[in-house]
């Protein structure tokens, strides 16, 4: 029930018909983790209530997420990143709305490399995206796996001086979706 209730609210977030639409698929299970490396210190988190939404005819795309579902291995690292950067109980959403720029042919087998364009907000700063990444499809499902980087400044998040040096300027953004055909939500 949580699932179909995640799946209908990124629908009407794509602003879609969903009457008739034959090439929709989704999740609620998606994976995303985001990635910082520097000499003093390594951030890894990984967010596994993902929610994605794709019609196949349109090509819109939305991706979703709660800021507070990443978990860190380390629970007060965990902690700052939900208080102190990401501010996720003013900011507890993230997500892209965009379009698949290629035509996904659901009857076709294999992978093929992909490209979205829309807008990516996250802490509340919305901005134009790019996403670059590549889709295997199979039997009523398609998997998609993408990575690209995320400048916190350009997202108004705020690094305090003193830890400026452990967290990367760039950090790197990487996921898997695996969607799955919804003949009707």
């Amino acid at each position: 029930m949580k699932a179909k209730l995640i799946l209908l609210l990124l629908a009407s977030y794509l602003w879609m018909p969903l009457a008739g639409a034959q090439s929709l698929y989704g999740t609620s299970t998606g994976q995303v983790k985001i990635y910082s490396d520097t000499p003093l210190e390594t951030i890894e988190a990984l967010n596994q209530k993902v929610g994605a939404l794709i019609n196949l005819e349109s090509g819109d795309l939305a991706v979703q997420m709660k800021i507070t579902d990443f978990n860190f291995p380390n629970k007060l690292m965990q902690e700052h990143f939900n208080e102190n950067y990401m501010e996720s109980e003013k900011y507890p959403m993230a997500n892209f709305k965009g379009k698949i720029t290629q035509k996904i042919d659901p009857a076709q087998s294999g992978t093929v490399t992909l490209k979205a364009s829309g807008t990516m907000t996250i802490h509340g700063v919305s901005r134009p995206a790019s996403i670059e990444g590549k889709a295997t499809l199979g039997k009523n499902t398609i998997e998609l796996e993408f990575r690209f980087m995320v400048k916190p400044e350009e997202y108004k998040v705020e690094i305090p001086s003193l830890v400026i040096t452990k967290i990367a300027e760039d950090i790197e953004v990487s996921g898997k979706l695996n969607l799955i055909e919804r003949s009707a939500l």
